[in-house]
């Protein structure tokens, strides 16, 4: 053991500091890392947690990347035509990082009570259907299961379902306009097979999932032509890449355009959370740094007459310093255990009993989801470490500024 590190623990084990002017200052400072901490746990935690969720719902309602013709608009309902056969389906096997793709089609249509009534769109959608995120979604009754022949079954949103009082296994009628608004409109009476709520109430309200055999013969087309294909990927890091590589393995007339393209506004929203996140995580360690220089001057101080002591003994001002970096060190380690000890219990509390709620129509969440990744836990508390020490070296000059004659003089 060397000798600064057996001085820096000597004063560490003391029991004199804890009764002394610095024993509040260093409790302060440990707090102080350790409530830094917990809050950098908690932004990064729930910040990557709203941005995953929130880009899950939008791909569970239309894919990682859709691909259909360049002028068509589902929200006005224009909707072109495209041929299924296709060599990139069923199986898109030009392009790596793809695990699924399948076909759907959408039309508008009118939902009518004796009470009410909804408009909205029905998404029909076949037996190639990745149903794996409204599994989760899924709050009542089950998933309608497509085959060629024609299904009433319906999966309803919970926020439909509440509006217009309908249960699982309720049957109610849905109207769909023809171009020629003087001929009558086609009626088509679905059953529900269940409820799902995604959370994301903007989705939840416009669309319901039916059988795609029901749009193609609303909108005249033959059972070889849907709306569009929605793909989904493997790797969502790699979404730009992937889009551009179907682009240009896709027919000239058809267009790919990925999830983040459809919904700009939400998606540049989410960005702004890694802005706020990196602006808490520095306040949060410049306010760690500042309690823990102010813990180091106070213990410079309060050991004047030490160091004087040790100057005068031949110790040179680095090995001094290095004692003191020592205890800070020790005192930052403390911090961080403590921090991580009551942040983690906290997100695992949050990710597992949701006691914060958050109102899904401002966030699309209903409950703050939690993100734990162990690597940015590692790389947080590895971060905050080096930074605390190297900005403490900077106090630590003050003992090169501290003579021995005065200091062993120093409250003699």
């Amino acid at each position: 053991m060397n000798f600064e590190f057996f001085i820096a623990k000597r004063i560490i084990s003391a029991r004199s500091y804890k009764s002394s002017v610095s024993g509040p200052i260093i409790k302060i400072g440990i707090a102080a890392i350790a409530i830094s901490t917990i809050v950098m746990l908690f932004s990064l935690a729930i910040s990557e947690g709203l941005q995953s969720k929130i880009r899950d719902k939008a791909v569970a309602f239309n894919g990682h990347i859709t691909i259909s013709k360049f002028n068509t608009n589902i929200s006005e309902g224009a909707q072109v035509p495209i041929e299924k056969n296709q060599l990139f389906y069923p199986k898109l096997e030009l392009v790596s990082g793809v695990f699924h793709i399948h076909a759907v089609a959408h039309k508008f249509g009118i939902i009518r009570t004796e009470k009410d009534f909804e408009g909205l769109f029905i998404k029909g959608v076949g037996d190639d259907y990745n149903w794996s995120y409204f599994k989760e979604f899924l709050v009542e009754g089950h998933l309608p299961k497509y085959s060629n022949s024609y299904s009433e079954e319906v999966l309803i949103s919970e926020y439909l379902a509440n509006r217009l009082n309908f249960n699982t296994g309720d049957e109610f009628q849905m109207y769909f306009l023809k171009k020629d608004s003087n001929q009558p409109p086609n009626i088509i009476k679905f059953s529900i097979s269940g409820i799902f709520n995604s959370g994301f109430e903007e989705l939840d309200k416009t669309f319901l999932i039916g059988n795609i055999n029901h749009v193609q013969r609303l909108n005249r087309w033959t059972e070889n032509q849907i709306g569009q294909f929605e793909v989904f990927i493997e790797d969502y890091e790699t979404l730009d890449d992937i889009s551009m590589e179907i682009y240009s393995n896709t027919p000239a007339i058809l267009n790919s355009k990925t999830i983040e393209q459809k919904y700009q506004l939400i998606f540049e929203w989410i960005k702004i959370f890694d802005k706020n996140t990196f602006g808490i995580l520095v306040m949060m360690i410049i306010v760690g740094v500042i309690n823990m220089i102010t813990a180091l001057l106070v213990l410079i101080l309060e050991r004047t007459r030490m160091i004087g002591i040790f100057k005068a003994l031949g110790c040179n001002n680095w090995r001094i310093q290095k004692v003191f970096i020592y205890v800070s060190a020790y005192l930052a380690i403390c911090g961080l255990i403590l921090g991580n000890l009551v942040g983690i219990t906290l997100l695992l509390i949050q990710k597992y009993l949701s006691p914060i709620t958050l109102d899904p129509s401002i966030y699309f969440v209903n409950k703050a989801p939690i993100d734990i990744d162990v690597l940015t836990i590692f790389n947080l508390n590895i971060s905050t470490f080096i930074i605390c020490i190297t900005v403490l070296i900077i106090p630590s000059y003050l003992i090169a500024k501290i003579s021995p004659v005065k200091a062993i003089k120093f409250d003699s």
